[in-house]
């Protein structure tokens, strides 16, 4: 449960806190606020003059963040000391001199060298500060479980298997952070197959939303404007977590083929043919460790306002219509990667304005409804509530339940939607 103390609280913490977060202002910023939020992170808040109090407790402290933005140069001094004491306990310090910015979508980290290192972020993203967070807890999780005082003096063979042992530390901690970097490049590299902006116009508003569990995400989105008459948009989650999941996702999005051209003509597949054709494509790879997926595919025509709707063992696509309950639109189609002759059906809804559809992947399913025996699947109260918001309203609504409801370790799965409203 993720606790947060005022920042004229002294006492030192009586359990471990992940994140002690050192300021002269009022309050933590917003942007880190919901940082530590979304990944469950405990947090203490303290002034920066209070901090010798909090000498003593130390010990249940995982990293500390100090926000030197604007501080006076009176307090410079005290600045150091405060590095200085942290230094000497080996807590890993992430000095914030400067304003969050928006998030980047590569940057490069230097190369660490101890444990107890202290970074100063001049200008930074959200995704920089997690990754320092996290590589802070990480050392400092582990350093912790090594902290043993000899009871006697060593003999020679205890000191070489110390040093030994240490030295095997030492490559295990350079590995982990090795693995680190190469998962968070890799998440980058994932979310570079995203489409970088949505093809709004004057009839057709879009919203999407990507939150992957880890660095990597085993969903996947798209919007395609297929030509001026149709855009083409899905969402699929391979079957399982990681790099696996992810590596799934990328042949995914190159397999989805919504046309084929020939010469100079081209013909639009239709939801039900690019299903088939993606589902005989990954059955035919013969992916090992049981790689299968799920997806919806969705054709919207811009003109006529017609969708076509095609999926494979995903949850329903959802039609928001207005003064009227939400709906589930129904269509058949078995996993992808499964069924090497798999059948897929599709079904056309004719769309009206003030419309609103919605994709999503299963991890968002307990946020907009759950299934029941007698009833069947029932929409929550509040996503019903949802209903007279914007489509962009719409989800950073559901943005904002995923982050403040409280899920153990085990149920975190990724969370991706692509909504619609017809203005």
């Amino acid at each position: 449960m993720v606790k947060t103390e005022a920042a004229t609280v002294i006492e030192a913490p009586r359990t471990y806190k992940d994140i002690l977060y050192l300021t002269d202002q009022p309050d933590m910023a917003p942007e880190i606020k919901r940082l530590l939020k979304q990944h469950k992170l405990s947090y203490l808040i303290l002034s920066l003059d209070k901090f010798h109090k909090l000498i003593d407790g130390l010990d249940l402290i995982g990293t500390v963040i100090i926000d030197a933005a604007g501080l006076a140069v009176s307090r410079q001094q005290l600045l150091a000391r405060v590095i200085e004491s942290l230094e000497m306990r080996n807590i890993g310090a992430i000095i914030l001199s400067g304003k969050v910015q928006m998030p980047v979508k590569s940057f490069s980290l230097a190369p660490v060298k101890s444990f107890a290192m202290t970074t100063t972020m001049e200008s930074f993203s959200v995704d920089e500060l997690w990754t320092r967070i996290s590589l802070n807890l990480a050392y400092r999780k582990k350093s912790a479980g090594l902290i043993v005082k000899p009871a006697s003096t060593l003999s020679t063979d205890q000191k070489i298997y110390n040093n030994k042992l240490a030295d095997q530390l030492h490559m295990t901690g350079l590995l982990v952070d090795n693995l680190a970097e190469q998962l968070r490049m890799a998440g980058l590299v994932q979310r570079d197959f995203l489409p970088t902006q949505l093809p709004n116009t004057a009839e057709v508003r879009w919203a999407a939303t990507f939150l992957p569990a880890e660095w990597v995400s085993g969903d996947i989105y798209d919007v395609v404007r297929i030509d001026e008459q149709h855009i083409g948009f899905y969402v699929a989650d391979a079957i399982g977590h990681s790099m696996p999941a992810a590596l799934l996702t990328i042949f995914i999005k190159q397999a989805l083929v919504m046309r084929e051209t020939v010469d100079r003509n081209y013909r639009i597949f239709s939801p039900a043919e690019v299903m088939k054709n993606l589902n005989t494509r990954m059955a035919g790879q013969r992916l090992s460790g049981y790689q299968f997926a799920t997806c919806c595919y969705c054709m919207l025509n811009v003109k006529t306002l017609q969708l076509t709707y095609s999926r494979a063992g995903h949850p329903y696509p959802v039609l928001i219509r207005h003064n009227s309950e939400p709906e589930q639109l129904e269509v058949q189609g078995p996993l992808l990667g499964v069924f090497e002759r798999g059948e897929y059906t599709q079904r056309t809804l004719q769309l009206q304005r003030g419309d609103k559809l919605l994709l999503y992947s299963d991890g968002a399913e307990s946020f907009i409804g759950g299934f029941d025996d007698t009833k069947g699947f029932t929409f929550s109260d509040e996503f019903c509530e949802m209903g007279g918001l914007s489509i962009s309203e719409l989800m950073d609504r559901l943005n904002a339940l995923v982050q403040n409801k409280k899920t153990s370790q085990a149920e975190i799965d990724d969370i991706t939607a692509v909504g619609l409203e017809i203005i």
